[in-house]
């Protein structure tokens, strides 16, 4: 089998990239490890920038989003029982949408399928070769019988554990690398949000967060110990502390229910460098992570998305090498400032083990500061609603 661009990873940035890359004329094959029904059961975050939703109207899948998305104009910052609003509206001009990731993959996947996109599920076994070569091509393995796939260029869109960061040489690839000494407990509960916007809060207890899916539908997360497991975590428990870290004005208002899910997730900031190597290029997770505190990682996903389908074009429409040449350096120019602004919110907002009193009293004096200043709020807002492209 032949097609000018292999895309490992049938996630959101694999199926964008490749239904933006049909809509331009240029073929794909997307090769995903697990099935269909696995990769929508993925409970994951949905703040979406600008750019993200432009991209997605960009891409004609839309629809829903429009009809059933969460519009937010801004956010509230707690600490202890003081909160403030962020008017990301008035401030920037735009606002973000919340909608989930699971129903981002489900409308791509819809997309591809009506164009008959050639996707091909429990692909196992992928292997990448040649991509320091004009001739790359991609090994994998069904029900046990190897396949190979020839292309002209090789879209590592598989994630963090996937095997194509893997493929760029050790002596090539400069890793850098946080690991917070917390992680996330969250749960899903068929409640109304407690609030229209999200919650970010910090307390001497720790960070919470209140989020939603729709109106119905909310999404809540308190930091925790590493050591913790989700199992241990009655849903009696989870709202008790919830409430211990939010305002008291909203402890009451707080709809509790029966979890329908509830994990929880380490937190870390990563980078690769660089992100192309020969005809392979890194999207996403596959590049870098970023904590969920900033709500970055799909909106990170979608620039490299952005950067990657303009060099291709440019390529293929144009002849012209500068976009594939210059992905890298673009593409980790924002993530680099949007890992800065995850790392930021997330010191900002949580509690670390060895934080001393004075630790404590510059955070207490980074939130006073937001709060005062027009100046900083904007600077906010500019990042959580998404740095330009």
């Amino acid at each position: 089998m032949r097609t000018q661009v292999a895309i490992i990873g049938g996630g959101p940035s694999g199926l964008l990239l490749s239904h933006l890359l049909h809509l331009n004329g240029i073929d794909t094959v997307v090769l995903e490890r697990k099935t269909k029904a696995y990769v929508l059961g993925r409970i994951r975050a949905g703040v979406l920038e600008t750019g993200f939703v432009d991209l997605l109207r960009e891409a004609k899948v839309s629809k829903r989003l429009d009809e059933e998305g969460f519009v937010h104009n801004g956010a509230v910052i707690a600490y202890g029982n003081s909160e403030f609003g962020i008017d990301f509206k008035e401030l920037t001009g735009r606002h973000v949408v919340v909608y989930g990731q699971t129903e981002v993959t489900r409308d791509l996947y819809e997309a591809r399928e009506n164009t008959d996109g050639h996707l091909v599920f429990e692909a196992e076994n992928v292997a990448i070769h040649g991509a320091d070569t004009d001739a790359p091509f991609v090994t994998y393995q069904i029900a046990g019988t190897e396949k190979r796939l020839d292309c002209e260029f090789v879209a590592g869109c598989d994630g963090f554990h996937g095997v194509s960061r893997q493929t760029i040489p050790g002596s090539i690839r400069n890793e850098y690398e946080k690991i917070y000494p917390f992680g996330w407990l969250g749960v899903l509960s068929e409640t109304p949000p407690v609030h229209e916007e999200l919650i970010y809060s910090g307390s001497e207890r720790g960070f919470a967060l209140c989020s939603m899916r729709n109106s119905n539908l909310s999404r809540y997360y308190i930091q925790c110990s590493l050591k913790d497991s989700a199992a241990k975590w009655s849903d009696q428990a989870f709202w008790k502390e919830l409430k211990r870290r939010i305002p008291e004005a909203y402890r009451d208002k707080l709809v509790t229910g029966p979890s329908i899910e509830k994990s929880i997730a380490p937190l870390r900031s990563f980078v690769t460098e660089p992100m192309r190597w020969g005809r392979l290029f890194l999207c996403g997770d596959a590049a870098h992570i970023v904590p969920p505190t900033g709500a970055k990682g799909l909106n990170t996903a979608a620039s490299d998305v952005h950067y990657l389908l303009n060099g291709l074009v440019q390529h293929y429409h144009d002849k012209d090498p500068s976009g594939l040449d210059r992905y890298s350096e673009t593409a980790l120019a924002r993530v680099w400032k949007a890992e800065r602004f995850s790392w930021a919110t997330t010191t900002l907002l949580h509690r670390f083990p060895d934080q001393t009193e004075f630790d404590i009293k510059m955070q207490q004096a980074d939130v006073e500061f937001l709060r005062e200043s027009l100046s900083a709020q904007k600077v906010f807002a500019e990042n959580y609603v998404g740095l330009p492209y």
